[in-house]
């Protein structure tokens, strides 16, 4: 079956370091069949030579029949919010984030919904 991803809506576009972030996003079966589908959550950070392009930050399992939909939540704590710095220290950084919501990695030919957010200020956290 199909599913599509809509209205992806993140708690706030502007956070602090150290404030969580929540994200929803709606899913819909729109295919001919009940089915399951694994909602991945990605995160895009800042880019810079030691980040990795993409993370996968949270995923859940659904089960929708035909035209049902469901609203998915994910709460992102600093942890996750974090990078592995080219120093191997685990740190928040500044700046623009990407989000991506979907069955899979957000590719070409794929259905997703992307939204981003600003973290201002840094913090190093402990392993």
């Amino acid at each position: 079956t199909n599913f599509s991803y809509e209205k992806l809506k993140v708690s706030k576009r502007k956070i602090k370091v150290g404030d969580t972030l929540t994200v929803a996003v709606k899913v819909k079966n729109t295919g001919k069949f009940a089915g399951d589908e694994v909602v991945q959550l990605y995160l895009t950070p800042p880019q810079s030579p030691t980040t990795p392009a993409r993370t996968l930050k949270g995923f859940q399992r659904i089960s929708l029949q035909v035209g049902e939909e469901k609203t998915v939540s994910f709460t992102l704590s600093e942890r996750d919010l974090s990078q592995v710095t080219a120093e191997a220290e685990i740190k928040i950084l500044p700046g623009q984030y990407s989000l991506s919501v979907g069955g899979g990695q957000p590719l070409p030919g794929t259905a997703f919904a992307e939204e981003t957010f600003k973290i201002s200020g840094s913090k190093t956290l402990a392993e």
